[in-house]
């Protein structure tokens, strides 16, 4: 049975986008495929808010994320953690050598601009990574405050991984002052996964061309540099099937309306929320709520596991905790091609199975 999935990727795709991964082949170092993937990032800029460059990836988001730690830390990174995702990019740092100190805060609860600034106060740290979105915990951190301490820290390249968030709420790359900001496909994208993308600044570039090791594969300058000479074209050999795809949902998206859409998965995450309100209790600190992802206290003390396997004999799937959060909380997504009418026939079926009154 083919399942309903509202798990934090990967999402449910449309079978119109599916079916134009099945495009036939073209060279990819062809004009076609410079005109593909030129196309591409002059729509992203719409979705990411920025005049800067569009470096696309055949890899997951986590591919990007090592990367911009690693080009573009000269001296010492600050990476800022409110979860699981946020302690993996600490994780890269030290798996490639990269010096680098782990700010982590309670889960549930945000990285505050405060800490943020009293961090970089230090003058020890010349690159920050930072989750906007972080799906272990549900959390939303506030980007726009955080980026009203950035502008008193110029020298310091801003990392931003909005993999879960990206194309399900606003986010103004340029306006917040992100250096790099980093997504993937096979979330609020509404694409199979495999395909990862991100901005880079003119001061990003320029950092990471003071880093000497900043590996291959995954050398963001050498990745932008050879843009600029190819004509979007890359180094290695791309996923033409997933850029065909993105080519036909970006169009989808933007015929939408980005705003319109942003309102849909606003839409989707209140239904949510007033649901685990009535019922359970939302893990998450009100007032960073995420508009993609909603975790919910299992305040009843029921198997999420066999709660899952029963949603999966009626079609859909949800998810457990992650990590420490297992059993004590679950996870309902509402993003990519969301829809309340959608969400509604999950929640009636949770009631069901639980006996909810």
């Amino acid at each position: 049975m083919q399942k309903k999935l509202f798990i934090p990727g990967p999402v449910d795709v449309t079978e119109d986008v599916l079916q134009k991964m099945a495009t036939p082949m073209i060279g990819h170092r062809s004009k076609e495929a410079s005109a593909l993937q030129r196309g591409i990032s002059d729509k992203m800029r719409k979705v990411f808010n920025t005049k800067e460059e569009i470096i696309l990836s055949t890899s997951s988001g986590s591919g990007l994320m090592e990367g911009a730690v690693r080009s573009c830390t000269a001296k010492r990174a600050a990476v800022f953690s409110v979860g699981a995702f946020g302690n993996r990019w600490y994780e890269m740092a030290t798996a490639n050598n990269v010096p680098a100190d782990k700010f982590e805060v309670e889960w549930g609860t945000p990285t505050t601009p405060e800490l943020v600034d009293k961090t970089l106060a230090t003058g020890k740290y010349d690159l920050i990574c930072i989750t906007h979105n972080e799906t272990s915990t549900g959390i939303m951190n506030p980007v726009e405050e955080i980026a009203e301490v950035m502008k008193k820290y110029p020298e310091v390249v801003y990392c931003l991984d909005t993999v879960s968030s990206m194309g399900g709420t606003n986010i103004e790359v340029d306006k917040l002052g992100v250096d790099i900001c980093i997504t993937s496909t096979q979330k609020a994208l509404s694409l199979p996964p495999g395909l990862a993308i991100c901005s880079m600044s003119q001061k990003a570039v320029e950092r990471a061309k003071t880093v000497p090791h900043r590996g291959l594969y995954f050398d963001l300058l050498a990745l932008y540099d050879y843009i600029q000479k190819k004509d979007y074209q890359y180094p290695s050999t791309p996923s033409l099937s997933h850029m065909f795809a993105l080519d036909y949902q970006l169009d989808k998206m933007l015929a939408e309306g980005l705003d319109n859409r942003y309102r849909r998965h606003l839409e989707c995450a209140e239904l949510v929320r007033e649901w685990a309100r009535k019922y359970f209790e939302i893990f998450t600190m009100e007032g960073y709520l995420s508009n993609t992802l909603t975790v919910i206290k299992n305040t009843k003390g029921f198997s999420v596991g066999d709660l899952n396997k029963e949603l999966g004999n009626r079609g859909y799937q949800i998810s457990n905790g992650y990590g420490k959060l297992k059993e004590n909380t679950f996870r309902i997504a509402h993003m990519a091609e969301c829809s309340k009418e959608g969400l509604e026939a999950l929640l009636r079926e949770i009631e069901d199975i639980l006996g909810l009154k």
